[in-house]
């Protein structure tokens, strides 16, 4: 079959008359031949008879047996007639329902939504819907001055040929789907399924086809298969898109050795503080403009002679693949590197591009981003692996003063594993019951008595105390410090409860506890604050609240909404560690704070350096000045409780006075209960 067997548009002309109608119309000239013939030779007979030269016997009996014989050839030609007649009303009626069928054929075919198309075995139009017309634009001019097959698209003309085919050889085509040339020079796709139609022989004599146009469906359908692997606000692959490249990149940097990549993970610096003072609207906005920064660089960047191995069989058809991996954080797999370093001046290109600002709501934002960098060096296997790396290294940009990139190593790799295990030990001792309440004391610069304590929270593993420098970040950033915590506030208000009973004074001995950014951001904190207080039956009053000085200066609202629900609780509250976050001290005067405790770094230098000690001392004037009372914290030597004394600071706790330590310790202090010589220090 040529190519034209499988045309799809073509002029409209009448439908050919089917098998039946060629099989009715030789069944009906066989039967008026035969009827004529039969009737002829009756005929004949009769007059024969008729004839007196033919019959010379003239007796009577000869006459009867004529007219015998006469009737029944008339009998015989009357029934005959009848017979005749009666095949011709089936046959007009067989006829009639034939057309009947071609007429439900037309209006079918022709108000039908899917395009009919009839062709013989030479590929010639016999018929074609107009519902070609009305899909693909062309009029029946335009189409029969136009060869099908020039257009529909070049890539999938062997698949239609092909159907075609396989419908002339077996009667039944498989369905296809290829696309098709619109009148405006767009492309449709059609669904096609052709069927044959078999002449007396059994060959196929013609080919009927049925187009849908599924145009629509498949845009819905790849624009699903798009939203699956792409970020809807940038559009860019989303992690699963990436995380499927990488692997693939992995893999082939398995089997040859000569392929080399790299994963960049951007983390923009301070993103929250744009998004929560801009709005998320235009946090939104931001992050659509650095995506489109982001792709437009390493776009420029790939300029750099970077080889292009050829030789890879599979190797990604793409450069570059950029990705959104969630809120603020981005990904780029360089892929074919000559060197990890190219991967460095990529990412250098990068900061150099986001520190020219942006403009949203016609206003202009400056950002940088901390970027990490793994490459095809690593031992891992899986791409979750190397995208961990990373973002280890990211964070490690961070911590060194963010807009930095950091690459990720062996020494890397190990601090991974041991931050995994001690996440692990971390859930673990939590649930045997190995963290302990450690107390230091917190002194009357006046009296040498003490007034409170600190309660801290130490690890108490089989092999000793752990550092808290060791895990207590690592507990806020996984989130066990809450329970840590919580535990900690029950134990610590049940020792302060046996300490009041024990050794009354008034005041009342009281008790502080740090409240950490996690803690402070639960909604549930002053409940359950306030559920440890009732339960241990601590006096709210005797409750010191101790809140980092960034957090208790930051977000106004959202700080003090919170500030004023544990202020409503009875508790006092301190700003721990004063001095070295970013103060505003007009906002100090409007939060409802009653102690500042000042920065041990500044206590230990005060006794050498003049300018650590004019701090302190402007910081001591300062919450004097707004009612607050001040604790010095990390003391430890004599000169620094003299000049803490001769600045009116009303109470230390330090070395000097005891080192963290149980319960037990604590309660033998409380037994003296007096530092004379703090006391007797400066008099």
């Amino acid at each position: 079959m040529n190519q034209h067997s499988f045309q799809q548009v073509g002029q409209h002309s009448p439908v050919a008359i089917p098998t039946e109608m060629r099989r009715i119309e030789g069944r009906e000239w066989w039967l008026w031949g035969f009827t004529i013939a039969v009737t002829l030779t009756l005929t004949l007979g009769i007059i024969s008879f008729t004839i007196p030269w033919l019959n010379r016997e003239t007796d009577a009996s000869y006459w009867f047996d004529l007219r015998e014989w006469v009737r029944g050839l008339a009998a015989l030609v009357l029934l005959f007639d009848f017979y005749s007649v009666y095949q011709h009303l089936q046959l007009h009626r067989i006829r009639r329902q034939l057309a009947e069928r071609d007429q439900l054929f037309q209006l079918i075919s022709e108000n039908a939504a899917d395009m009919i198309a009839l062709v013989d075995s030479d590929g010639r139009r016999l018929y074609n819907s107009p519902a070609y017309e009305r899909v693909l634009g062309y009029s029946p001019e335009e189409l029969k001055s136009t060869s099908s097959i020039e257009q529909i698209h070049p890539d999938d003309r062997p698949r239609v040929l092909q159907a075609a085919e396989k419908a002339r050889l077996s009667g039944q085509g498989e369905r296809v789907e290829y696309r098709i040339r619109h009148k405006d020079g767009s492309w449709r796709t059609l669904e096609s399924t052709a069927c044959a139609i078999r002449n007396a022989a059994g060959q196929t004599d013609k080919l009927v086809i049925v187009n849908r146009d599924i145009t629509e469906r498949k845009r819905a359908e790849e624009m699903l298969a798009h939203n699956a692997f792409h970020d809807g606000l940038t559009n860019l692959p989303n992690r699963a898109l990436f995380l499927d490249r990488l692997q693939h990149a992995l893999t082939l940097s398995r089997r040859h050795a000569n392929y080399k990549f790299a994963v960049l993970l951007f983390d923009v610096d301070e993103f929250k503080i744009i998004n929560d003072s801009l709005g998320h609207t235009a946090g939104d906005a931001l992050l659509i403009q650095i995506g489109q920064r982001l792709k437009e660089s390493v776009r420029r960047a790939d300029m750099v002679s970077r080889p292009r191995m050829d030789d890879v069989p599979g190797r990604l058809t793409n450069d570059d693949t950029l990705a959104r991996l969630g809120g603020d954080e981005f990904a780029i797999l360089l892929d074919d590197i000559r060197d990890p370093i190219d991967a460095v001046r990529v990412a250098e290109r990068v900061q150099v591009e986001l520190a020219i600002p942006f403009t949203v709501n016609q206003q202009e934002i400056v950002v940088s981003a901390s970027i990490g960098i793994a490459s095809s060096t690593s031992p891992h296997t899986q791409a979750e692996d190397l995208v961990r790396d990373a973002d280890i290294a990211m964070y490690r940009a961070k911590r060194a003063g963010k807009a930095r990139c950091e690459v990720s190593d062996a020494a890397m790799h190990a601090n991974a594993v041991k931050r995994l295990k001690l996440e692990t030990d971390l859930r673990r001792a939590l649930d045997q019951g190995e963290f302990r309440v450690h107390y230091q004391p917190i002194v009357s610069l006046q009296t040498g008595k003490i007034t409170g304590f600190e309660a801290l929270t130490r690890w108490q593993r089989p092999e000793g105390i752990v550092s808290p420098i060791e895990f207590i970040a690592v507990a806020e950033e996984i989130g066990l410090i809450i329970p840590m915590n919580r535990q900690l506030l029950r134990e610590a208000c049940e020792h302060l409860r046996i300490w009041q009973s024990e050794f009354p004074s008034s005041p009342p001995l009281t008790l502080s506890v740090n409240i950490t950014p996690r803690e402070f951001a639960q909604p549930d904190l002053a409940t359950e604050i306030r559920k440890s207080l009732e339960q241990t039956g601590v006096d709210p009053g005797c409750l010191q609240l101790e809140i980092i000085e960034t957090i208790a200066m930051g977000d106004a609202e959202k700080s003090g909404h919170v500030l004023s629900q544990l202020k409503a609780l009875g508790a006092h509250l301190s700003i721990d560690d004063f001095g070295t976050g970013y103060s505003s001290l007009s906002r100090l005067s409007r939060i409802p704070v009653d102690t500042l405790k000042i920065d041990r770094a500044f206590i230990s230098r005060m006794d050498s350096d003049p300018e650590s000690r004019e701090i302190v001392r402007v910081i001591i004037m300062l919450a004097h000045n707004l009612g607050l009372k001040v604790v010095a914290e990390g003391t430890e030597t004599e000169e620094q409780i003299k000049l803490l004394k001769e600045l009116d600071c009303e109470m230390a706790q330090g070395y000097f006075f005891s080192r963290p330590a149980d319960d037990q310790a604590m309660t033998k202090l409380l037994a003296s209960n007096h530092f004379a010589r703090a006391a007797s220090v400066g008099r």
